[in-house]
């Protein structure tokens, strides 16, 4: 039987997986063309099992020699002479997966390898790869993967300049060559230039300008993923409705690899019998809510791991991200910026619009925690916490109770700070607060079209059921109505017949009370701090 994997490499008779094929047979088409690319994406992203299809889709037609680079120590990069010596020994060990090696090429590489003293330079490294490619019927395609492990090394540019030279004399003079070159890893070669031109200032020109660009978008799809789960159905006779199933954890992970296939794998193996009897009660919503707490509750997650260490190098941005998910402030997207390149690079930002934003809700609901946990608030949340056993009856928030002790603790306010101050911290403010009523049942997550300066949907997760509060500026009655209007469309969309209205109002003449409304069928609770 199959399940889902996590860990490496995924294989199709093993695991349930998202059908590649249509991304295979674009990324053939590159290499039909004899391009040079880079395939640079986050990490586990999907790339090692990409190229591992590839590989197979392509071994008929073309002589494949897949390499690692993590078989080659730091060492390996210290001379070239090393390198060739090292390059020459990884493709000796792959000798069984590439269907043509010459017996002349495999002699001379093998001296490379047992030579005593490593003496061979790249040049007559490549002119041996070029005997190679002359003497075969077929184009050979070298797939390199794991290109990451040659950050920081002057021997790995001098590498890259000997493939652009035998694929511009393969165009001049016509002089054999590979067929494509594939680079694979994090790190773009680009990045990897410019850590190294630090030291050497005259390396201008990118020795892989001859590569062309790859943008395929290499997310999976809502159909992709409804085409992973109709197979999981069909093993396993859940019932679930596959296409809503595969719309939610769309929503939660815009398609990040990893994290559809965790959240998979926790529904498969994770919550039976512990929350759930059955699967059939585990594919659910509420299964889904589950699954995303425990990713956020795990703290041996290396993804998060990056993204929190990628902060901690760049306090700048980190203050910025702050901003836009708590504040509702925009940033610009800046090409040249290296802390926004860093953070697209690794997959933890996007740009929408030529604006940044987190690439998808699982990392904002984790960066939410992390700040939210830094909040300098430390009397709002231990106030909460001793207050906790008030607000959950049966399993259910009382969430206008919670507005309405967030509320008395928050009269202060008027008498300390200036009206700036609350717009811009209210919302952590009570976002501090609603924490640790919620922590370790719960989650929350923010609707990112309402994160402005003005406006917030606070959508809770707790033991199955959503809660959305807006968290608004007061602007009047006129605008409040119209947010009243806002929030009934936004419980439409979510099926709900409740809903909450949080309103940061410096009016002295407010009344501080949490008071029920019925508007167009919808019940909703107002309050005013």
């Amino acid at each position: 039987m199959k399940c889902f994997n996590t860990e490496g490499l995924c294989n199709p008779d093993m695991h349930y997986m998202v059908d590649i094929q249509e991304r295979i047979i674009q990324i053939k088409k590159l290499i039909d063309d004899k391009k040079y690319f880079t395939i640079h994406r986050a990490r586990q992203y999907g790339k090692t099992t990409t190229i591992t299809a590839l590989r197979k889709a392509i071994a008929q037609e073309y002589v494949v020699v897949s390499l690692d680079f993590q078989g080659i120590g730091q060492a390996g990069f210290s001379t070239e002479e090393k390198f060739v010596q090292e390059f020459s020994q990884l493709i000796i060990k792959r000798r069984r997966t590439i269907s043509y090696i010459p017996e002349e090429i495999e002699n001379k590489l093998n001296t490379y390898v047992r030579q005593k003293k490593a003496e061979v330079r790249l040049g007559e490294l490549f002119i041996t790869l070029n005997e190679w490619c002359e003497l075969s019927e077929k184009g050979i395609v070298l797939m390199i993967d794991e290109v990451d492990s040659a950050t920081n090394n002057q021997v790995f540019l001098d590498f890259l300049s000997q493939l652009r030279e035998g694929y511009n004399v393969r165009l001049s003079d016509g002089i054999p060559t590979f067929q494509s070159v594939i680079l694979v890893g994090v790190t773009d070669v680009k990045h990897l230039k410019s850590k190294i031109r630090d030291e050497d200032q005259s390396k201008v020109n990118s020795p892989w300008n001859i590569a062309v660009d790859f943008d395929m978008d290499m997310s999976l799809s809502e159909t992709g993923i409804k085409g992973m789960l109709d197979e999981y159905e069909a093993d396993h006779n859940t019932g679930m409705d596959t296409g809503n199933i595969a719309e939610q954890i769309h929503a939660y992970t815009s398609g990040y690899p990893y994290l559809v296939s965790k959240i998979c794998q926790i529904l498969d193996q994770g919550l039976v019998p512990e929350k759930f009897e059955n699967l059939s009660g585990a594919w659910t919503g509420y299964g889904i809510d589950e699954a995303v707490k425990m990713i956020l509750s795990d703290g041996n997650i290396a993804l998060f791991d990056s993204l929190i260490g990628k902060l901690t190098n760049y306090p700048e941005l980190r203050d910025k991200l702050r901003g836009l998910l708590l504040l509702g402030d925009v940033m610009e997207y800046l090409p040249d910026d290296e802390p926004q390149k860093q953070l697209k690079m690794y997959g933890f930002v996007k740009v929408v619009n030529n604006k940044v934003a987190i690439s998808n809700r699982i990392f904002e609901m984790r960066l939410y925690k992390q700040f939210i946990g830094e909040s300098k608030y430390d009397d709002l949340r231990q106030l909460a916490a001793s207050e906790k056993n008030i607000f959950i009856e049966d399993g259910v928030l009382d969430v206008p109770k919670i507005m309405q002790h967030f509320i008395d603790s928050q009269k202060i306010i008027h008498e300390e700070y200036e009206q700036k101050f609350a717009e811009e911290e209210g919302r952590e403010r009570f976002l501090t607060y609603l924490s640790p009523i919620i922590n370790g049942t719960g989650t929350y997550s923010i609707e990112e079209q309402t994160r402005t300066h003005r406006r917030m949907d606070v959508v809770v997760h707790y033991l199955g059921k959503r809660y959305v509060i807006e968290l608004k500026i007061w602007r009047g009655e006129r605008y409040n109505a119209d947010g009243e209007k806002q929030l009934k469309d936004y419980l439409d969309y979510f099926g709900l017949d409740t809903g909450y209205l949080l309103s940061f109002n410096f009016n002295k003449k407010k009344e501080r009370e949490v008071k029920r409304l019925t508007i167009d069928g919808k019940v909703l609770y107002e309050g005013m701090v």
